[in-house]
């Protein structure tokens, strides 16, 4: 027999990770690596950097990896660096002051639920606008010190990484985490062993890990069930965000509920108001319900009571389609097992998801929010309204404008987002208690007195920082892709710091309207290449892998900018995260936002630019329909002029075109001797004054607390308070109402529906209800309504309650002086509602009989 020349089986390889050995002086370092108060606080993030700007570079900022990267010898010299020494040992006292601070106990506790955040560009589980906000929450909480718990997912592979093919077509690039090497702790058992979070899904269990992302003070728990325990189906459950199927979709939501709950129960926290970020986190309430009625013997509507009353709901999305609706086939394998539990029928359960019970609608992970959470809101005071219409449905017998629904506008971490130059220079110009207070317009007001040399020597600064980013960092990317060299070079040429810069980041969905300014080439041409007068824009964003739309508008822009008229006039920035948002956001001189009305919510890209000194240009929607200010900005109105949205996006575009052309260029042009504009720093001190402070996160959390959570946690302790006495109270109260609703009788109504009321004078209306069977206190109101000519729908007026003039037995009699205030064709309605005290609003019990 031949002997064969070789024999080797197939190679098995070990992953290790060999790393640097850190000294006992420096274990500090690590410490503060692995809490992202580095993040917002500058100082620690330059020492990082100090350390090895080489090596912080190439992790992109990443300290964890830095530490595990650094070599002996630079250890070494950082030891014998006494100099630097005495900076890390500072560093680390400042930091260790801030974190062992105790909670404000005068404060609710919260636990806060959300499928994304954005705290850093090396921790990827957030995807835009949500997580960013979610991020920026946690920091403020961190830094107001409210005792707050966050639960999200660990995403192994999180949201996708943008680059460009040649041609400009989106390619999504879906890169896997290393866990070992982000600033995040594995949670272990007292045995040395992972802790395991153990949850229940139809016919089988799912298991996963804890991690814990230290922000400050504040503790986001991480779920992960990419683990050896979990078959391959339920692995993937934490693999994207946003990714796979409705399946895929139904499963995280599961997850993010049900084992965030169970979870906080694992690690024995309790909190007193829990904060759905979206409709994705509604089944936390469905868990929260079963730890009542099991561990405390409570029947479902006393349970409900509870949870509602802890129960907060904040919707982000301001049309009915963009929440998450699922089949009941789909729902029902998942959730097919809890109504037993909580004591309910399936349809009874399943219809707590739709806006109208016993129809075959798709059960709405929003409507069980609306009817699991006590309180609601919007996102600014403009979809606050907006919710108000989308949710009205849920409510029948109420108008939009009378539902509970409310609103906070959202803001942004100002230690974040605010570059550091302008941090020095205002904790220079302010009060030292200047971050503490930052919400306070009248500190802002000493901006005006700045030396606007000052302004603009910042401003300055911040461009030049902006255009050497992007000359550095696109460089090699813009060579591979547009394939001629010569004309990239030239591009790298042309972008100059001395032109006036506007920036457009966001995600590029279509309502978004990155294509308005596209509309017109010949007149965008001459506006560019006006030599006396150069501008230049910059995009940005990611368009969602499944909308064919908008990565065919990233491709549309991208093919434009390489027009030989526009090249190096309109540039397009890929892979758009956290570290080109805050480069952008800082270096240009206006944020142009262009989305159709009134589809953006809020919108905080624009309140970022705020906070720098960046002028915004916008529609008036979202967070700027409040926000703006003449001479501090400028805005496209919120009003339509043409149903057709292709006309009135001609008519936007339009517009867009002669406010550049006719008062933003020639007002930043408008150059003194010293180089620059005195009219245009005048507009940047009035944005500062009139408009920063306003929308700041120290703002937003602050209206959380005085508008939702304080009266959430006031009322749950007294529905819990001598074992949830007042809760059975309420629950049999609305048990008996229910029942006997139908039995009350009119007795008499003493209206003229032939009278023509004359403005000024009075009406006098008499009503006479016998309740019968009943046994609740009733109230009764006269409602104006006015018919909109437009779509014929009934439009709220004002509602006038009757005065209950005397109770005999079964029967109440009620009586109303109004005196008419209104002109014209109106439709009047009379609506009996019951009465309790108890009840935080009337959405809480909505039971209506219009006579």
């Amino acid at each position: 027999m031949k002997i064969q020349p070789s024999n080797s089986n197939e190679a098995i390889w070990r992953d290790i990770t060999s790393q640097s050995k850190i000294p006992e002086q420096l274990k500090t370092l690590q410490e503060i690596a692995t809490n992202l108060w580095w993040v917002w606080n500058h100082e620690g993030a330059n020492l990082f950097k100090e350390l090895d700007p080489a090596l912080w570079e190439e992790t992109q900022g990443n300290p964890v990896m830095l530490l595990q990267r650094i070599s002996n010898k630079r250890v070494e010299q950082i030891v014998n660096n006494q100099e630097l020494m005495d900076k890390i040992n500072r560093l680390y006292a400042a930091f260790k002051e801030y974190v062992q601070t105790e909670p404000d106990r005068s404060k609710p506790s919260v636990a806060y639920f959300s499928m994304e955040y954005g705290l850093t560009n090396i921790l990827k589980i957030y995807s835009g606008g949500l997580g960013i906000l979610a991020g920026d929450y946690l920091k403020e909480a961190s830094d107001s010190n409210i005792d707050l718990v966050a639960v999200g997912f660990l995403y192994r592979y999180g949201y996708f990484t943008q680059t460009l093919a040649m041609d400009g077509q989106q390619i999504a690039n879906y890169e896997a985490q290393d866990f070992d090497k982000l600033p995040i702790t594995q949670l272990y058992k007292d045995n040395g062993e992972p802790m395991l979070l153990e949850v229940p899904y139809p016919g089988r269990k799912v298991y996963a890990h804890i991690w814990k992302v230290s922000i400050g003070r504040v503790p986001l728990y991480l779920m992960d069930t990419d683990i050896p325990e979990n078959s391959e189906w339920d692995r993937s459950i934490t693999h994207q965000l946003y990714g796979g199927d409705w399946e895929n979709r139904m499963k995280q939501e599961y997850m993010l509920g049900i084992g965030g709950i169970l979870m906080l129960n694992m690690l024995g926290i309790h909190k007193q108001v829990y904060h759905c970020n979206e409709g994705h986190a509604a089944l936390i309430n469905v868990q929260r319900l079963l730890d009542y009625i099991q561990n405390y013997k409570l029947g479902f509507n006393e349970a409900l009571e509870v949870v509602r009353a802890s129960s907060l709901y904040t919707v982000h999305t301001p049309v009915p389609a963009g929440h998450d609706y699922f089949d009941e086939q789909l729902f029902g394998k998942y959730m097919s097992e809890f109504p037993p539990k909580l004591g309910i029928t399936w349809q009874e359960f399943i219809d707590m998801g739709r806006t109208n019970p016993g129809s075959n609608e798709k059960f709405s992970m929003s409507t069980f929010a609306l009817n699991t959470c006590q309180e609601a809101n919007g996102v600014s005071k403009l979809h606050g309204k907006v919710s108000q219409q989308m949710f009205a449905p849920v409510w029948k017998g109420y108008f939009p404008e009378e539902l509970h629904v409310g609103y906070v506008t959202n803001g942004v971490h100002l230690p974040t987002w605010m570059a550091r130059e302008w941090k020095k220079y205002f904790f220079n110009t302010f009060e030292p208690s200047f971050l503490q207070d930052q919400s306070n317009p009248q500190i802002w007001e000493a901006v005006q007195l700045a030396p606007d040399n000052e302004i603009w020597d910042i401003r300055k600064k911040l461009k030049q920082r902006l255009v050497e980013y992007i000359k550095s960092e696109y460089r090699d990317n813009w060579l591979k892709n547009q394939g001629d060299p010569s004309q990239v070079v030239s591009l790298l040429e042309k972008i100059d710091p001395n032109a006036l810069l506007v920036g457009f980041g966001r995600r590029f969905a279509t309502y978004k309207r990155a294509h308005l300014l596209f509309t017109d080439l010949d007149r965008l041409s001459k506006i560019v290449n006006n030599e006396n007068y150069p501008i230049q824009f910059v995009f940005t964003g990611k368009a969602h892998p499944a909308d064919g739309g908008g990565q065919g508008l990233i491709k549309h822009i991208v093919e434009i900018s390489r027009r030989p008229e526009f090249l190096g006039k309109i540039i397009f920035l890929e892979n758009y995260d956290m570290r080109v948002a805050r480069r952008l956001i800082s270096g240009v001189d206006v944020w142009l936002n262009t989305p159709t009305r009134p589809l953006e919510a809020s919108g905080t890209s624009g309140e970022k630019a705020e906070m720098n000194g960046v002028l915004n240009f916008s529609v008036l929607d979202g967070w700027w329909y409040e926000g703006y200010r003449e001479g501090a900005g400028w805005a496209l109105t919120d009003k339509r002029t043409y149903d057709n949205q292709q006309y009135q996006d001609q008519l936007d575009a339009a517009t867009i075109y002669h406010i550049l052309e006719n008062e933003i260029i020639p007002l930043y042009f408008a150059k003194n001797s010293k180089g620059y504009s005195p009219e245009w720093i005048q507009y940047i001190k009035n944005s500062f004054c009139q408009i920063a402070p306003h929308y700041t996160m120290k703002r937003m959390l602050d209206d959380y607390i005085d508008r939702f959570y304080t009266k959430l946690a006031t009322r749950k302790e007294q529905l819990t308070a001598n074992k949830f006495e007042e809760a059975r109270s309420i629950a049999q109260w609305k048990k008996e109402v229910a029942a006997n609703w139908d039995t009350f009788t009119i007795e008499q109504l003493l209206y003229d529906d032939a009278m023509r009321p004359v403005v000024g004078e009075d009406n006098v209306v008499k009503l006479v209800i016998d309740r019968k069977q009943l046994n609740c206190m009733l109230g009764v109101e006269m409602v104006y309504t006015r018919e909109n000519p437009d779509n014929h729908k009934l439009e709220f007026i004002s509602a006038t309650p009757f005065r209950l003039a005397k109770e005999e037995g079964s029967k109440l009699y009620f009586d109303l002086v109004k005196k008419t205030s209104e002109f014209g064709h109106l439709k009047v309605g009379f609506r009996v509602y019951p009465v309790n005290d108890k009840l935080p609003h009337r959405m809480d019990f909505a039971y209506v009989r219009w006579i």
